[in-house]
């Protein structure tokens, strides 16, 4: 009985680090599904290749109260895309590593249907900062898991 405990308890130890890394790699990794700051989208974060991804995979109000049917890109500045549901939307364009748990590239933001230069930061708190600039002007905020 006594070398049962002491097997299963050996065994238990090694498993700790293993545990330990793997959740340091997650709070290390923007990858995972995201909550906007304001309440209204979920995000998809992943790696694709060496680039960031984010797509849309959840909208609060994702039925258009107008048409009754989902919510349409219908703001885009490219009319041959006007007619695509938002859920899905890539929203992240070019988002390459620029530092340690830093990404930058550009943002679509389907509120208005722009691009605009951006960066991705994953802050110690865990939380995601999605920052979006035109020119001189940036505006950010935080998104959490």
């Amino acid at each position: 009985m006594r070398s049962h405990l002491t097997r299963h308890l050996i065994a238990a130890l090694f498993c700790i680090p293993i545990f330990a890394g793997a959740h340091a790699a997650r709070t290390n990794d923007p990858a995972g599904v995201w909550l906007t700051q304001s309440g209204d989208a979920k995000i998809k974060v992943s790696r694709c290749g060496n680039a960031l991804c984010g797509r849309v995979v959840w909208l609060k109000e994702a039925i258009d109260k107008a048409t009754g049917k989902p919510q349409l890109d219908d703001r885009n500045a490219d009319p041959s895309l006007r007619s695509r549901p938002v859920i899905g939307i890539s929203l992240f364009v070019g988002m390459q590593e620029a530092g340690p748990n830093k990404w930058s590239g550009k943002i679509y933001n389907a509120d208005d249907g722009q691009t605009y230069a951006s960066s991705v930061t994953l802050l110690p708190s865990g939380n995601l900062n999605v920052r979006g600039c035109v020119g001189t002007l940036c505006a950010g905020e935080e998104w959490t898991r």
